[in-house]
Order: C-alpha cells, then sequence, then structure tokens
C-alpha cells in the first residue's frame, strides 16, 4: 500500500501573519477555513511540492516555532538564496557541513559557501518563518540509489524540468565526445539519463 505524506503541521501565533509570510514566498494559497472563533486552517504549498503546509487555530498544541529542520529540496541552492532573498525570508549564506554531505542539527558543522565539489546533498541554507519555525533548503541534484522507483518519473514544475534537461543535456555533450560522433538516438539517451538520475541508478554509458 502507498502512503505518500501529505501534509506538515506547524505551530503558529499569529494565522494571518504566517499565511501572509508563507504566500509572500510563492507558497500557494490551498484552503483557508474557519468554522468560529476557535477553529481555522490554512493550507500552503511550497512551489513544485507535493505535499503541503498546514496551520492555524486549534490546529496543533505544538509551541509556536518548535517546528524544526524541516527540508526543502532544491536544484541550485545559490538561486535559491537569490529567490528567497528577493522575496524577504531572510535566509542564512549558503553552506555545507564540514563533517560530509549529510547536515548536522547544530550550527558548529556549518562552513560558509555551497559544497566545493557541488555534490548532491551537499549544500544547504536555512531561513525561518515569523515564529521560528526553521526550514532547511538542501540541494539535490542526483539521488543516492533506492531513494525513488526508477518505474516512476516525475518533474513538478516546468523549471524542474528544464534544469533535468541542461544536466542531461550537458552529460550528453560529454557523451558524443567519449564516442566522437553525434548520437542521432539523443531522445532515448536523454531519458535514460533523467530517469537515472532521479533514482540514482547507473546512468547510460
Amino acid at each position: 500500500m502507498d502512503m505518500k505524506l501529505e501534509v506538515v503541521v506547524i505551530p503558529v501565533s499569529d494565522v494571518d501573519r504566517a499565511k501572509d509570510f508563507y504566500t509572500a514566498l510563492g507558497w500557494r494559497l490551498d484552503a483557508d477555513i474557519a468554522t468560529g472563533e476557535d477553529f481555522r486552517v490554512v493550507q500552503v504549498t511550497p512551489p513544485g511540492s507535493p505535499a503541503s503546509v498546514i496551520f492555524g487555530t486549534s490546529v496543533t498544541s505544538q509551541a509556536p516555532g518548535s517546528a524544526q529542520g524541516l527540508h526543502l529540496i532544491v536544484d541550485d541552492i545559490e538561486a535559491a538564496h537569490a529567490e528567497l532573498t528577493r522575496l524577504g525570508a531572510g535566509p542564512s549564506e549558503v553552506f555545507h557541513d564540514a563533517g560530509g554531505v549529510f547536515h548536522h542539527a547544530g550550527t558548529d558543522a556549518r562552513v560558509p559557501g555551497p559544497d566545493p565539489r557541488r555534490g548532491s546533498y551537499g549544500s544547504f541554507l536555512s531561513f525561518s518563518d515569523p515564529d521560528g519555525n526553521g526550514w532547511v533548503l538542501q540541494e539535490i541534484t542526483t539521488r543516492l540509489p533506492g531513494r525513488l522507483d526508477p518505474s516512476v518519473t516525475t518533474f513538478t514544475s516546468a523549471s524542474d524540468l528544464a534544469a533535468a534537461l541542461r544536466r542531461a543535456a550537458a552529460a550528453h555533450g560529454e557523451h558524443e565526445a567519449r564516442i566522437g560522433a553525434e548520437d542521432p538516438d539523443w531522445p532515448a539517451w536523454y531519458a535514460d539519463y533523467m530517469v537515472s538520475e532521479q533514482a540514482g541508478t547507473e546512468s547510460p554509458s
């Protein structure tokens, strides 16, 4: 049975302030429902995300600002930093983890700048909403093996697909250089490359 993560609940103290903050970031407003003064739920969805975020009145007993380490995945951490800065989110500088590609909860392992090898999973930034709920953006371009079903390839937005096509084009250029000839079947090569990149399986040679 498939079990797909649908909603993450975050605790906020001022529903309208939180709604204004997240929608200003370009997150889609899916619902704003109140059944009285004692209950209200707002649902927003980050661009390209299959899962949504809800907050409101009488939605959770958690203390406002106590949600931490919520991860958002991007394929270009520096472009994400520029966009969040432009939209007023006040993000941290881009950083990487001194101990490797997997992020520690503490700040003592943070090293300024993206991962020097620009490896997938290796570069981060963070930002907080007005209540202090903490988000981490992580740059992922190629998944580790076994993370995705190779029979299910999805692109959540036109920009996501365009970025994947650009990476496939660059890799295909290297492929043609290796074989010393033009590849007339490049659409199939692109398709194989893009599926393998998402699934973390071996790329075509």
